[in-house]
């Protein structure tokens, strides 16, 4: 071994992004056991290489003993004070191995062995660098695509997995597109580490909100809660700590620059920005926007919500595939049972009649009898769809 060789690790180091003494060691060991196993199976071995003169030793380790028993590991103590007149029972000795028994089997196994630690090495910095960045929206270059559907991408030091499920439906990935990922998960696996990442998930648009939408960045507007259709149709709740602050039309930018940044970024998935509400009704009102509902009954303890809307209305209300009403179900978390009422069309109608019946009544009982009356209105209703937070949408004919 010599400087040139030193110089090579290094190299090696360097292009591998491996640290310098790691590799060494990882040298040492796979040059240890490939003699082992290969030329002196029964004797205890060392090897050193010395960082800074490049300098190689493979050394025989025996210890000093009274009386011999394993001859490949122990040395009698009259013969090792032939060797040295100082040693003592219980020391060990080093008896340097000649050049010429590396043979040609114990290199090639050595540079196996050191194949494997690299790999092994590169494969602990690669998750030790993402371990802690779970959560993390990175920039990612797509490198290739399997059978399956996976598409890989890379994320600077490691290559992960971005599997059809977190992918947007539709999107078409080709070699050198560079994307952003949400580092959804980072685990070892026999095989390394697997980096898992998401174009799919909703704290992907949370994230696009704050970097396109400065208000949002600094607080002034808060990002209540996200429903996400990757690809098709997210609903966004906002709300503006600063009343002087429209949380909508800052989402919205001028001429809607900054949500069609934002949607560009999405393969062109639709983006709505809804009014959030601290009043349960209300905001479930905004939420099934742009549907109006004309009465919403809510049970704030069992989280559920029966709205009534009118014929006119219920396409909307609905949506293509109930995506409209599942989305206000995922945005608000409530259950929401959707009801269609032909008893009346129009909303103002329903209130001066409930007006009129209310007048008819004793004193002291026209609030209570024009809100039963309006009510009342509404009872002659059929649910035609329920939706879940968790997404799922019963529609009835």
């Amino acid at each position: 071994m010599n400087r040139e060789f030193l110089d090579a690790l290094n190299d090696l180091a360097v292009a591998r992004n491996i640290d310098k003494g790691q590799l060494i060691k990882a040298f040492e060991e796979a040059l240890q056991q490939a003699y082992t196993r290969n030329v002196e199976p029964e004797k205890r071995i060392e090897v050193h290489l010395d960082a800074q003169s490049g300098e190689l030793e493979v050394l025989i380790i025996r210890e000093v003993v009274e009386k011999m028993e394993d001859e490949q590991k122990q040395i009698s103590l009259a013969d090792a004070l032939e060797l040295d007149p100082e040693v003592e029972i219980g020391m060990e000795m080093e008896f340097p191995v000649e050049r010429e028994k590396f043979t040609r089997i114990a290199l090639q196994a050595t540079k196996q062995v050191l194949t494997q630690r690299m790999r092994e090495a590169e494969r602990n910095i690669v998750f030790n660098e993402y371990k802690d960045r779970e959560g993390e929206v990175l920039t990612a270059s797509v490198v290739r695509m399997d059978n399956k559907g996976n598409v890989f991408v890379e994320l600077g030091h490691g290559e992960a997995i971005l599997p059809p499920k977190e992918q947007i439906p539709g999107e078409r990935l080709l070699n050198g597109n560079r994307v952003k990922v949400y580092l959804k998960e980072v685990k070892k696996t026999n095989r390394g580490p697997s980096i898992l990442v998401s174009r799919a998930d909703e704290r992907l648009l949370d994230y696009l909100l704050k970097q396109e939408i400065p208000e949002v960045a600094e607080n002034i507007v808060e990002v209540k809660s996200i429903a996400r259709e990757a690809g098709q149709r997210s609903k966004v709740a906002v709300f503006s700590r600063n009343p002087n602050v429209d949380p909508i039309g800052a989402c919205i930018g001028h001429r809607g620059n900054r949500i069609q940044a934002i949607t560009g970024e999405l393969g062109k998935e639709r983006v709505d920005v809804i009014l959030w509400d601290a009043n349960p009704r209300e905001f479930i009102r905004n939420a099934l926007s742009p549907a109006k509902a004309a009465f919403i009954e809510v049970d704030a303890d069992k989280k559920e919500a029966t709205v009534t809307v009118m014929p006119d209305q219920l396409s909307l209300a609905i949506g293509k595939g109930g995506q409209n009403v599942r989305l206000a179900a995922k945005l608000t978390s409530f259950k929401i049972d959707l009801r269609e009422t032909k008893a009346i069309s129009d909303l103002d109608a329903a209130m001066l009649q409930a007006a009129e019946q209310g007048e008819k009544q004793p004193a002291g009982a026209s609030t209570g009898a024009a809100r039963a009356a309006f009510d009342a209105l509404f009872k002659d209703s059929k649910s035609v769809a329920s939706a879940t937070p968790e997404g799922d949408v019963d529609l009835k004919e």
